[in-house]
């Protein structure tokens, strides 16, 4: 009898243990929930630029002042400092190529730093006095460089190309554009490269441009949401467009026709940007301005860019 009860209360126990694990299995896949994982005032009003490397660390700028970089380690719950850039240089943004090299716009300086994979010194890859200000890069799988370049005062911005030449050598020029653009800020390609999407954060508006060399053309208006309320987006390999909502503490969550498929809640009213990353490049890391923390929210696609490091796009 006692025998028979053990294996009864064996069975129950092990009935709840399996009942605890599925919960937390279910808790931990739910999408589109977001929580905040690191603790507040970690960062400066200037928390920018999120993204994460092959490792899954997380990387973000001005970790408790301007002219830094922040490293959230894969798992981690605290952010930890990774680099000191340059006098005077302030990041605005981070993106990986498929090499594992790091590049920062760096607004103060009008350059785009760089640095090579295991690495922790910055140098200058391509610099501009032409440039207003480099606020937000993306990365095409051959190395080219896209970035947006805003005049804020001026309420009007432009798209630089930044690539290496056959002797070598890094060139970048303004794109010649078939419109006047507003104040260009979030930038991000398609999964196949030939679409670069554009928001512009004085008009509220998101654009889309077909690439062709040194020209942006076909101009199309995406989605016009309220003025000076988007500031970062991110595609995913399927397409879809991730806004970060500035002021209205949202993702919007949009297909490439414009049509928005919901607006994410966060716990944070003032995303700046984010990034895909995790082990499987589908958690969404999200910089909070208010507060000075980061959030994250799990997807059900990978990112564009995660996809793109590992090779697999």
């Amino acid at each position: 009898m006692a025998i028979t009860s053990g294996r009864n209360l064996w069975c129950l126990c092990s009935s709840i243990l399996l009942v605890i694990a599925a919960s937390s299995a279910s808790a931990e896949t739910k999408l589109f929930e977001s929580a905040q994982v690191t603790p507040a005032g970690e960062y400066t009003f200037g928390i920018e630029g999120p993204a994460a490397d092959l490792d899954g660390n997380l990387f973000v700028v001005n970790f408790g002042k301007p002219g830094t970089i922040g490293k959230l380690p894969a798992g981690g719950a605290a952010s930890v400092p990774f680099v000191v850039l340059p006098d005077g240089s302030v990041g605005n943004a981070i993106r990986f190529d498929r090499n594992g090299t790091m590049f920062i716009a760096d607004y103060k300086k009008h350059n785009v730093l760089a640095i090579p994979k295991g690495n922790t010194e910055p140098a200058v890859w391509f610099h501009s006095d032409e440039m207003n200000q480099p606020n937000d890069i993306t990365i095409a799988r051959d190395g080219t460089i896209y970035a947006s370049d805003p005049n804020w005062k001026g309420r009007e911005g432009h798209i630089w190309r930044i690539a290496k030449a056959a002797d070598g050598s890094v060139q970048g020029q303004i794109m010649v554009a078939p419109r006047a653009m507003g104040t260009t800020n979030g930038i991000d390609l398609s999964p196949d490269g030939k679409t670069l999407y554009v928001g512009e954060s004085n008009s509220g508006q998101v654009w889309s441009y077909a690439v062709s060399g040194n020209q942006l053309t076909d101009a199309k208006l995406v989605k016009a949401f309220q003025p000076d309320s988007i500031d970062g987006l991110r595609t995913d390999v399927t397409g879809r467009l991730y806004i970060a909502r500035i002021l209205k503490g949202t993702v919007a969550l949009m297909k490439p026709n414009g049509a928005v498929e919901r607006e994410i809640a966060l716990r944070g009213k003032e995303p700046t940007n984010l990034a895909f990353g995790g082990s499987d490049g589908k958690t969404v890391f999200v910089t909070q301005r208010q507060g000075g923390f980061i959030e994250s929210f799990r997807t059900d696609q990978q990112g564009r860019e995660h996809c793109l490091q590992r090779g697999r796009c």
